[in-house]
């Protein structure tokens, strides 16, 4: 009888679930991730936008994620330069995007405008750069903010998009492992050494998630890797706190133009 009941109970929730959705998208028609054109679905883009949009192909740096030139592969195992002079802590990044005009009017809105709906659709645009990466990891976990950044914003963007990933990839979350121990000035603008400096011991893990973290391959998620600073930082507190492995995976990469 209670089996039955349940039964009931859940078919009862799944139509509301459709029929919320149905009103949602009759009351909002779903838009184009980039404009507001009309698409088919939420997340999704419209035949004008995506063209704008310039995903990574090889070659690209097997370490970092960086899209190079051919003559730019440092060393027989596929790293640039700067891997190989400097490696860093984690293991290896993909990027979906190239950071460019078009990557921004994409993230930017998501970032900054109060847009953390489009964290769904933007995911599902990191799957397949990120489906090795996704396939090995036994954790996602984003990239922390600083509480100021926090409030100024309202949410996290790299938490946003570790969420949607988590449930199209299939991957528990563990949304608050890491946390920023101060604030820092903003980075852009600075080289990797600086970025470096800044970021010297202000991530670590927040204490209590250690075991979520210890003996288990995590993949670190944000939305932009610009010289991989804050990555690097993220990963050696990771990787002090007992963690198998490190990878990370971002929505953009911010290409190298001394390289191009």
């Amino acid at each position: 009888m209670e089996s039955s009941r349940g039964g009931v109970v859940r078919g009862w929730m799944k139509s509301a679930a459709w029929l919320a959705g149905q009103l949602r998208d009759g009351l909002l028609p779903p838009h184009c991730l980039m404009c507001e054109a009309p698409v088919a679905g939420d997340g999704q883009l419209c035949a004008s936008c995506f063209p704008q949009l310039n995903f990574i192909s090889a070659p690209f740096c097997v370490c970092c994620g960086l899209g190079l030139p051919v003559a730019a592969v440092a060393d027989q195992a596929g790293r640039c330069l700067q891997c190989v002079l400097n490696p860093p802590a984690f293991g290896m990044a993909r990027a979906a995007l190239r950071y460019d005009q078009g990557a921004k009017k994409l993230i930017l809105p998501f970032k900054y405008a109060d847009r953390p709906e489009a964290a769904v659709g933007l995911a599902r645009l990191m799957l397949r750069p990120g489906a090795d990466l996704l396939q090995r990891a036994a954790v996602l976990l984003p990239v922390p903010l600083s509480r100021a950044r926090l409030r100024e914003r309202g949410y996290n963007q790299a938490a946003a998009l570790a969420r949607a990933l988590g449930r199209q990839a299939g991957r528990p979350v563990l949304l608050d492992g890491l946390i920023r121990l101060r604030h820092t000035a903003p980075l852009e603008g600075l080289g990797a050494a600086e970025r470096r400096r800044l970021l010297a011991g202000a991530i670590a893990v927040r204490p209590g998630r250690e075991a979520g973290i210890e003996g288990r391959a995590i993949l670190l998620i944000d939305d932009v890797l610009t010289s991989g600073a804050t990555a690097d930082s993220c990963a050696r507190a990771l990787l002090a706190a007992g963690a198998a492995a490190v990878d990370v995976l971002v929505l953009a990469r911010v290409p190298d133009r001394r390289i191009e």
